[in-house]
């Protein structure tokens, strides 16, 4: 893997700092301490730690089994820990607005409402006004430049069209930290590309913190800044990998040297852990 330098910009030292500056000076991250899981005998997580930097894209990648989603499950709060804690710049999980894209949009999505009323339903929820919901909405339409029949219902439209809807309703809530599970493995090739563009696009735009799950090394590469190398069970980190390709990672990224260096230590890695 080719070398790469990382700088770290540090503000000069002031006698009295002001709280806001301390504030933005200080490196906002996720925090992962303890975690335990087990599935009937299966010991899944055990003791498993992990810091995290808050406003990237984080992918995580790993064997097969090693409880990828179910560690998003668990530090989105979708499943029970055994023990353990998780703490996004010092707050809980409770405190954190996050959404979740899911792998499976036909069962995420509700069939029997139109596309833009799935998108309203977490508003609703939210008791956000009528208003402010198309305010939301029409904002997120413009910046992403969407062009789907919003008044059809999902079934009507394609895989693609039907995940566009998914990750719509996941931020229009503007979370904190967006969860993505897998959200292309159903998808076509051609619609996974173009999908992968547009999750790029919204990223740049938004800085939302984003943790994808994948088993497509390529893509799990391609849409991270970090990526969380996982061992097999009791599954811990074997490597946080930094991508350091520059945005928006385009073909002439994908197809360069740098990515395919990078790729080639991840392969690496990975197959070390395999053939534990």
């Amino acid at each position: 893997m080719s070398a790469r330098s990382v700088v770290q910009l540090r503000p000069e030292p002031m006698t009295e700092p002001a709280p806001a500056a301390a504030k933005s000076a200080r490196q906002r991250k996720m925090t992962i301490r303890g975690l335990r899981k087990t599935f009937n005998d299966a010991v899944v997580y055990d003791g498993f730690d992990l810091d995290l930097p808050l406003g990237q894209f984080i992918s995580v990648f790993g064997p097969n089994g090693c409880g990828k989603s179910t560690l998003i499950n668990m530090i989105s709060g979708l499943m029970p820990m055994d023990a353990g804690e998780v703490l996004y710049d010092g707050q809980r999980i409770s405190e954190t607005r996050i959404s979740y894209v899911f792998q499976n949009y036909r069962e995420a999505l509700f069939p029997w409402v139109k596309a833009i009323d799935n998108i309203h339903y977490p508003l609703k929820v939210m008791g956000v006004p009528r208003a402010e919901r198309k305010r939301r909405i029409e904002k997120l339409l413009a910046e992403f430049e969407i062009r789907i029949d919003l008044n059809a219902y999902p079934y009507t439209l394609s895989g693609g069209q039907q995940q566009t809807v998914s990750i719509l309703r996941a931020l229009v809530t503007e979370p904190e930290v967006l969860f993505l599970d897998e959200p292309f493995s159903a998808l076509d090739y051609e619609m996974t590309m173009s999908m992968r563009e547009q999750l790029q696009k919204i990223f740049m735009k938004t800085k939302t913190t984003m943790l994808l799950v994948s088993h497509d090394l390529d893509e799990a590469i391609e849409q991270a800044d970090k990526l969380v190398l996982l061992t097999r069970r009791p599954t811990q980190v074997a490597e946080i990998v930094e991508i350091g390709l520059p945005w928006p990672r385009d073909r002439a990224v994908t197809t360069g040297d740098d990515f395919m260096a990078i790729k080639r230590h991840c392969l690496d890695r990975f197959w070390q852990e395999v053939k534990k």
